[in-house]
């Protein structure tokens, strides 16, 4: 277990997170603000897509308003969407100049619900861990059992020899927000 001071780590992270924009249904928002809360209250940084619209926004909001540092990496043709008043907003010229610069600023990466960009950006993710690329902790918030499927097919890929690291080398699941943040802080070990 890490040692904590005042109920925050030692060691704050820059949490990259990946989610839709999106405004969706209050099974979605609620674990996502949950998440983002204890995020802001934990002394970590969020790092995202910068908009604010959607899930996105209610992730910004939750970590402002819980103390925590915003860091938004958007893109040209989304910049009108960019949320004011980041701690610090970087404007890349294209989405995989978008991607790369989220990796680079973070020390972990949480995937949340989110339609084809989320899966885009957790699958580049995922397979640049495969290669060594990074060896940042990656996590998938299942909230709602929306990735139930997706957890499936991953387990399938591993038990059939599909990926050349274990999988839970490669990534974990977790069921609840605090879950996702306690493994990401290396207080506990989710079952993956």
């Amino acid at each position: 277990m890490t040692a904590s001071v005042g109920g925050r780590p030692p060691n704050p992270r820059r949490v990259c997170v990946f989610l839709s924009a999106a405004d969706l249904d209050a099974r979605y928002t609620v674990p996502a603000r949950e998440f983002a809360t204890l995020l802001g209250k934990r002394g970590h940084t969020l790092v995202w897509g910068a908009s604010d619209v959607g899930l996105m926004k209610v992730v910004a909001d939750g970590v402002q308003e819980a103390g925590g540092r915003l860091v938004g990496v958007s893109v040209t043709f989304l910049a009108d969407k960019a949320r004011a008043g980041c701690d610090e907003l970087v404007i890349a010229r294209d989405l995989a100049e978008r991607k790369a610069e989220l990796l680079a600023r973070a020390d972990a990466v949480v995937i949340m619900v989110g339609g084809t960009g989320t899966l885009d950006e957790a699958t580049e993710i995922l397979e640049l861990k495969k290669h060594g690329l990074h060896d940042k902790p990656v996590v998938l918030l299942n909230s709602a059992g929306f990735y139930d499927g997706l957890e499936q097919q991953f387990r399938r890929m591993d038990a059939e020899g599909f990926l050349p690291l274990p999988l839970n080398n490669l990534m974990r699941f977790a069921q609840t927000p605090t879950e996702a943040l306690e493994y990401l802080e290396g207080e506990t070990d989710p079952t993956g």
